[in-house]
Order: structure tokens, then sequence, then C-alpha cells
């Protein structure tokens, strides 16, 4: 892989993944402009880019109001497109919302960079959600597509315009399904952001780590840095067009582990008690991943286990910790 000198595109650039994303482009010598329009609940936050503001380029706006910022966007060489609303059950108490800021904004985002940057590579980050319950593990890219909450269907939806655009050649993008992840600079202080956000959270004040239900659902997750190792490796990768490809962690573990691992590290318990309301509705039970049609296409491979990865999170956290738990 090789940025140095290239100019990218990272959207949702202020929040989890995007910033980190956009810091590791950034130490490689790429020419980074961020694109967030810092809606409450979605995880901006500033102090993100920290140390490396003065070296991205901020803009803050809609990705749909990408023709208002023509001129900072052409000669774009990538698009990480890591722009939208996470939280399933936000999905469900708000759809419209989830239907503005997952597939309306993201169609005419589409829209306006076919005519400023034809044929840019772009990467999009979707979500495991869009296969609902598993009717085999591990999935494979191959499982039947039926999510079972809007924040899955929205997020189909705008993986679905990107493999449009790119069959019809005006664009050159891929579709990373990412499962549950975790790592520095999640939105902590953010509720229903992911159940790795709520362990983290409760582990970093000392307080009991709740698991809803019996804590036997399995999840495979994914270190953030491993994340960002494949989008690079997708985005500066042509002949890819409109592929899916699943990204998940090393390991399947269950939830009780998980906690478990954060509990040891956080000095606290484990307790576990019902699902809430409307949270049990869309739960899919366990999940994990089959890395192999990445590995096989891109050369990637999740490689930080989950106990590393956790001290590595709390630590980050511990330092920074007025910033992401005021």
């Amino acid at each position: 892989m090789n940025y140095a000198g290239r100019r990218v595109l990272v959207t949702g650039g202020l929040g989890f993944i995007g910033s980190n994303l956009a810091i590791r482009l950034a130490r490689e010598g790429a020419e980074v402009t961020v694109i967030d329009s810092s809606v409450r609940g979605c995880g901006a936050n500033r102090h993100n880019l920290e140390p490396f503001l003065a070296q991205i380029t901020v803009i803050n706006d809609d990705i749909g109001a990408l023709f208002a910022h023509r001129q900072a966007i052409e000669g774009t060489a990538a698009v990480f497109n890591m722009a939208g609303e996470i939280s399933h059950i936000n999905s469900m108490r708000d759809p419209v919302r989830d239907l503005e800021l997952n597939t309306v904004s993201q169609l005419r985002f589409l829209l306006a960079l076919r005519e400023i940057c034809p044929g840019v590579r772009v990467v999009y980050a979707s979500t495991r959600q869009v296969y609902g319950v598993p009717q085999y593990l591990p999935i494979n890219e191959s499982h039947p597509i039926n999510p079972i909450d809007f924040n899955g269907i929205h997020k189909h939806a705008a993986a679905s315009y990107h493999r449009l655009l790119t069959a019809g050649g005006e664009i050159d993008a891929s579709i990373l399904r990412l499962t549950n992840s975790y790592g520095p600079r999640m939105a902590l202080n953010i509720p229903e952001q992911g159940v790795l956000g709520h362990f983290f959270r409760r582990a970093l004040l000392g307080e009991d780590i709740e698991v809803f239900g019996d804590g036997k659902q399995l999840r495979d997750p994914v270190y953030v840095d491993d994340i960002v190792d494949a989008f690079l490796l997708a985005g500066d990768r042509k002949g890819l067009p409109g592929m899916n490809m699943n990204v998940g962690g090393r390991d399947a573990l269950s939830l009780a582990e998980m906690a478990g691992v954060l509990a040891g590290e956080g000095g606290c318990r484990i307790r576990y008690r019902p699902f809430p309301d409307g949270h049990k509705s869309i739960d899919i039970g366990s999940f994990s991943t089959d890395n192999s049609f990445i590995r096989e296409i891109l050369g990637w491979e999740p490689k930080i286990a989950f106990a590393d990865g956790a001290r590595l999170t709390l630590a980050f956290f511990r330092e920074n910790r007025d910033h992401y738990l005021p």
C-alpha cells in the first residue's frame, strides 16, 4: 500500500473507525480530507483526530452536500465511506432518522461523487446486521440477506447504491461488512452504540458489566487497527467491482467471555439481566464471520486477539478519559 501524496476522502472521519483510518492515512503521508456532519448521537468527536488536526482538512457538513465542497474533493484518488448511524435500537425507535442518515444522504453523496470524481475508488463500511439471524456459522458472503431492523435494511440499500453505480462504471466501489468493532476512539459517552461500547464504558467506570440474557451468544470482535488495514488494502486495489467482503475478528467469543475479560481488567463484576424492552426483537443470537474471501482477495486477516485489544483500548481511554467520559 502506498498512500503517500495521494488525495483521499474519509466520510464520517470524526467518528470511531473513520478517525482511526484518517490518522493512519495522515501518517502514511496522504492528503486527507474528512467530511462529517457531527450529527448528535453518531459519535463525532473532534478530539479523535488529535494530534493530526493540523494535517487533516475537516469539512463540517452533511455528506449529501458534496457539491458545496467540490474544489476540496476534486482529484480524490480514494474515498473511504464510513458515514452513518450504527445504532440498531435507535433505528427501530426513529426509522425515518436512520433512513435520512444511512440512505438519503448516501444516495445524494454518491450522485455528487460520480460527477465530481468519476470512476473513483470507494470503500463503503457496511455491517454484519444485513444478514439478520444466521442460518449457519460462520457466515460467508453467500449467506441470505435478511435484516431484522431498519439499520440493516438501510445499510443494505446504501450498499446497493454503491453496487449499482459501480456496475454502470460511474464509481469503483467495494463493500466491507463489519462485525462488532472496538478500540480507541469509540463513542463511549453515547448510549445504544453496541454491546462492546456498553461493556468498555462500565469497565472504565468500575461498574458492574451488564450482560443481557445468558451471555452465551457468540460474537467475533475485531480491533480497529485490523479494520483500518482492511480498508487500506481495499482502497488501494482496483478491479473489485461491487464486491462484498466480510471483516470479522480473530476468535468467536461469547458475550460472557468478553465481559469476563473486561471485568478482570476493570476490577468489576458481571451481572446478568433480562433483555430490555425493544432489544430482544433485534437480537440475532450467535454470530461469527468467515473471513476466507477477503483473505483470498486482499490477503487480509485479523491479528489482534480480544484480550490484547481490550488492554490497548482501556489504556487509551484511561489516558484520554476527559474527552470520552466527561
